[in-house]
């Protein structure tokens, strides 16, 4: 953790990978794949998130193989009372203000795009517009990939999705008033 006690961007994959395994044992390619599959689309490729291997969860003793002996064979994994309890202890930390880093250079785009002429702007127009139109692509492949999920999952989605197609709106409004 930080040292605000909030998590850390390996601590947020450890998250989904032991709430995934406390939901039922899975073999170790399937976690791997569920983690990877929820990171990537919530937050696109990144190899910060991706780092987490399973193999270390299983060294620390928060998930243990059931049947087999890793991602050799394979192994069906459980959670372990140890993984309940730091699973708990992830699941309620602290949260940091938003930060990221893109709403700054989106809003620094927006601020400075005067500076720039009709062309420039109307590319960087577009270039929001495809930033916005991949992320509602990943969220819209995590919605449906997600049918079976609780329904909080599926509500915070949908409401993410309408944000981001708003937004699309928006900036196609925008770029043709330019």
């Amino acid at each position: 953790m930080f040292a605000d006690k909030t998590l850390t961007p390996k601590e947020a994959v450890r998250v989904c990978a032991l709430g995934t395994v406390a939901a039922g044992p899975m073999r170790y390619s399937a976690l791997a794949g569920s983690v990877r599959h929820f990171c990537s689309r919530i937050m696109g490729p990144s190899l910060d998130l991706m780092g987490l291997s399973i193999e270390l969860l299983r060294y620390e003793g928060l998930v243990e193989a059931i049947d087999g002996q890793g991602m050799e064979d394979d192994a069906l994994l459980a959670i372990t009372e140890v993984g309940q309890r730091e699973l708990r202890t992830l699941l309620t930390a602290r949260m940091r203000p938003s930060s990221d880093l893109t709403k700054l250079i989106v809003a620094l785009k927006f601020r400075f795009l005067h500076l720039l002429d009709r062309k420039e702007q109307a590319g960087q127009i577009d270039m929001l517009l495809d930033v916005c139109d991949s992320e509602l692509s990943r969220l819209e492949d995590l919605r449906n990939a997600s049918a079976e999920e609780d329904a909080a999952l599926l509500a915070w989605l949908d409401h993410d999705i309408d944000q981001l197609r708003e937004r699309v709106t928006w900036l196609e409004q925008f770029g043709r008033s330019l």
